[in-house]
């Protein structure tokens, strides 16, 4: 059965919860979505806000506080957000999958070292504490002079699974980073070997319809064809307009195409921008995607109209601005959710929101 864009981008929106205002607790809404991008820390209030309806700023805090939600390095490698149930298997198939890839950075620093002997060093030293990450850096190396200590803190992160207490990763704190040992903040083990198609299913329950390939792009995982393929006698099987085989769960409906799709803000490096490697769902055009994700490491905050990335979105001296890619059909639709945003944002008074033309 061939699927439309449209239909794919309501779907989409849908299972991103970002097409229908339903209230959800955080923890679910997070468990929803596996895990949530956070390398900008206020951007996964942004991004649960656009998803929730009557969200505020207390509500991801406490779900921090009480441990409920986690913050730490998964998808990629980078930060993010999941439900601490989620961590407990997320984590460690992430991490057997990772190998060394993101010690590159530090290969000249730790050349010759013992990783494993590294990593027992940082346990003994987390073990039912928590640190900054640069008091991890003086202990590791106070127990290995002559080595950059940071680099060391960095490569120990690494090698084992550390979660970042609050009040790191809440809204507006910046400064050192805290680390603790995931288990001793869950208080409980991290599972063995978890299997690689509960995030397949996981993922498709928020992302999919998808390729084998979008599932990789998203974990930032490799060799998942396999996993994919094993699965396929399961799963229901759609292909796209350009002909491509996109994979679901047979219990999942696809939205209306027609549905209207709401205004809305989302932050940098949000979930709805980095699941597929195809972006034509969500960004029509490649000119488009370019202005979006202009480097590697860009991602820039975008507004969707009818359902799409229509523009781009900044915060400016004294002003929230809003750069649309061409003439919008409803300018005060948008400029009057940019007005809710930016009550949200907690501007200072007098920041006012100009939408360009």
């Amino acid at each position: 059965m061939r699927i439309t864009t449209r239909t794919l981008n309501r779907t989409y929106l849908r299972r991103q919860l970002l097409l229908d205002a339903v209230p959800r607790a955080v923890p679910d809404a997070v468990a929803h979505l596996v895990a949530v991008q956070a390398q900008e820390v206020d951007a996964p209030y942004v991004g649960l806000w656009a998803r929730l309806p009557g969200f505020t700023h207390e509500r991801l805090t406490e779900a921090l506080e009480d441990r409920s939600v986690v913050r730490g390095g998964l998808l990629r490698g980078t930060q993010h957000l999941t439900a601490a149930q989620d961590y407990r298997w997320l984590r460690p198939l992430i991490r057997a999958g990772m190998g060394r890839g993101g010690l590159s950075a530090f290969r000249r620093q730790i050349e010759g070292l013992d990783l494993a002997e590294l990593a027992a060093a940082a346990t003994e030293a987390l073990s039912g504490r928590i640190l900054t990450r640069p008091q991890l850096a003086r202990e590791l190396g106070a127990r290995f002079p002559g080595r950059e200590a940071i680099a060391l803190a960095w490569a120990a992160q690494h090698q084992l699974s550390l979660v970042h207490p609050p009040p790191s990763g809440t809204w507006r704190r910046r400064g050192h980073v805290r680390v603790a040992l995931a288990e001793d903040w869950l208080g409980a083990p991290l599972e063995e070997d978890p299997k690689p198609e509960r995030l397949l299913r996981r993922y498709l329950m928020s992302c999919g319809p998808a390729t084998h390939g979008d599932l990789q792009i998203w974990s930032g995982l490799r060799r998942l064809r396999d996993t994919v393929e094993a699965l396929r006698p399961g799963l229901r099987v759609y292909r796209d307009e350009d002909g491509r085989e996109l994979f679901d769960l047979p219990d999942l409906d696809l939205a209306d195409p027609d549905q209207p799709a709401p205004v809305r803000f989302l932050p940098e490096f949000d979930n709805l921008v980095l699941s597929h490697s195809d972006r034509g769902r969500i960004i029509a055009s490649a000119a488009d995607r370019a202005v979006v994700c202009p480097g590697y490491s860009i991602v820039r905050p975008t507004f969707l109209v009818d359902g799409f990335v229509a523009g781009t979105w900044s915060i400016e001296p004294g002003r929230l601005e809003v750069v649309p890619f061409r003439p919008l059909p409803d300018p005060a639709e948008v400029h009057a959710e940019a007005t809710r945003l930016l009550q949200f944002l907690q501007l200072p008074t007098g920041t006012d929101v100009k939408l360009l033309a």
